[in-house]
């Protein structure tokens, strides 16, 4: 085989696998602007609209942290094809859901499938890219193919909203997933089992116990209706967190062990993937709500308008992964996370004045930022880690994206309808879109929750220019925890 036919395998192989990391990315966000369109069509209530959406991410998180170690025994090829099938078997079920708590249990288990494929796509990587340079700028795309799709979800669900009903959001998985399956067979490297490896099913439940109590919480904190789920909530969160952190002690090969945080670059790239996708999911969901709701934005219409932010983000996340050996971890991560602030700021004060292309203008700073954020969180969490532990920072790694945008849904999703209840004008607790008083209220909450991701970001900028301080133009970080 001669070196260019290598080499163009190599990045035929990651064009393949980026396909499967978009799908991943853009079922996160797909049904933002679906939503409005759910509650027509299958009566969804508030409680079922926020587990449509967080079934996908709570199951995926839940069992990122197992998977990957599994992959290591069954092998990473194989897992990515099991993984592949059932996120097209799930995705045709969703598309076909009668109800809307078929629809939920159709995500959990396309959740399962995202799972199964998403720690494989990074080792795949590590296996196919033996050069350095090569490996960084592969990871940079791979990382940014997560953002892109979560920022194209809302246009994809849009477009296809426009022409269609509301489960082709999902059918056209089903060929993607198809093509993907085909092509990884045909060019994948060899699968590599190790049977030695051990894989724990009850530590992924006990973690997926704890964020599900924590969605909860966050949940019935902000509705503030029912204390006595507030409380089996929080109940829930600290058991599955107790019994995880209990089980962990006790396995040879534990999934996490949390001394690994102590390395300020490994948890610096963690905030930085996690802080970065709160921040676009939390501004997605509740622009493309606030322009279809109160705008009367079509879905494609919305769609577009946050797809500002994946036009902006696709050449910077591949620029900063090209660029990272000459500008350094801290200039691109807490830089991404300064322009991210600017950009929300931007945003909330053209919005505050009605000014649509200074609001866009926002978005693309939004993009950018967050684009700069992403091409080297990955390459920070996996390069701080000590080789010994690379599974275990590669499961970290994925799951700080998915929580991120977890609990981003799971905020500013509860915070909304609390906000909306403070400035509603007294006795018209129901949002009435064609009622000036209650566009005006919603819009006042939409701006607080604006004022609140942009806060984040700017807290994320310092924090993580703390966590890179020192020398900021090393592509790679040698220390790790031993």
């Amino acid at each position: 085989m001669s070196p260019d036919t290598t080499s163009t395998q190599r990045w035929t192989f990651l064009a393949i696998i980026s396909v499967g990391l978009f799908l991943i990315g853009a079922d996160n966000s797909v049904l933002y602007t679906a939503l409005p369109t759910l509650e027509a069509d299958l009566g969804t209530s508030a409680l079922e609209a926020l587990w449509v959406i967080n079934a996908y991410p709570l199951v995926l998180c839940g069992l990122l942290l197992g998977t990957g170690t599994l992959g290591d025994r069954i092998g990473h090829r194989l897992m990515f094809l099991l993984g592949v099938t059932i996120f097209g078997l799930a995705s045709l079920g969703a598309a076909l859901a009668p109800s809307a708590w078929a629809l939920i249990l159709a995500r959990a288990t396309l959740g399962v499938g995202a799972a199964m494929m998403l720690p494989s796509t990074l080792a795949l990587i590590s296996i196919t890219f033996d050069d350095e340079q090569e490996r960084n700028t592969a990871i940079g795309i791979w990382g940014s193919m997560g953002a892109v799709g979560a920022a194209t979800g809302p246009l994809l669900g849009g477009l296809l909203l426009n022409h269609f009903w509301w489960g082709s959001v999902f059918l056209i998985n089903v060929p993607v997933a198809v093509a993907v399956w085909l092509a990884t067979v045909i060019i994948a490297p060899a699968n590599a089992p190790n049977p030695e490896r051990h894989w724990d099913a009850l530590s992924s439940f006990y973690a997926m116990l704890a964020m599900m109590g924590a969605v909860m919480l966050i949940k019935e904190a902000a509705a503030g209706r029912e204390p006595w789920l507030l409380g089996a909530s929080a109940a829930c969160m600290i058991l599955g967190g107790w019994l995880f952190q209990r089980r962990q002690r006790r396995l040879p090969s534990p999934l996490l062990t949390f001394d690994i945080f102590i390395n300020r670059l490994f948890s610096g790239g963690v905030l930085a993937a996690g802080g970065a996708m709160f921040c676009v999911s939390g501004m997605e969901y509740m622009t493309t709500q606030r322009f279809q709701l109160i705008g009367g934005y079509t879905p494609l219409e919305s769609g577009l308008l946050v797809a500002l932010v994946s036009l902006a983000c696709i050449p910077a996340s591949i620029l900063g992964g090209i660029y990272l050996a000459r500008l350094g971890f801290r200039t691109l991560i807490a830089g991404g996370f300064a322009l991210l602030a600017v950009g929300l700021v931007v945003a909330a004060v053209a919005f505050s004045r009605g000014q649509l292309l200074a609001f866009a203008v926002g978005l693309l700073l939004v993009g950018v930022g967050a684009g700069s954020v992403m091409s080297v969180s990955s390459t920070a969490i996996i390069g701080s880690a000590p080789l010994r532990r690379a599974g275990m920072a590669s499961s970290v790694e994925s799951v700080s994206y998915e929580f991120g945008t977890l609990v981003a849904v799971a905020i500013v999703g509860s915070a909304m309808p609390a906000l909306y209840r403070l400035f509603a004008p007294a006795g018209r607790p129901e949002l009435l879109a064609a009622d000036p008083a209650s566009a005006a209220a919603y819009d006042s909450g939409y701006f607080c929750i604006v004022g609140i991701v942009a806060a984040m970001a700017a807290l994320c900028a310092l924090v993580t220019a703390w966590c890179f301080r020192g020398n900021p133009r090393r592509a790679l970080v040698p220390e790790g925890v031993h």
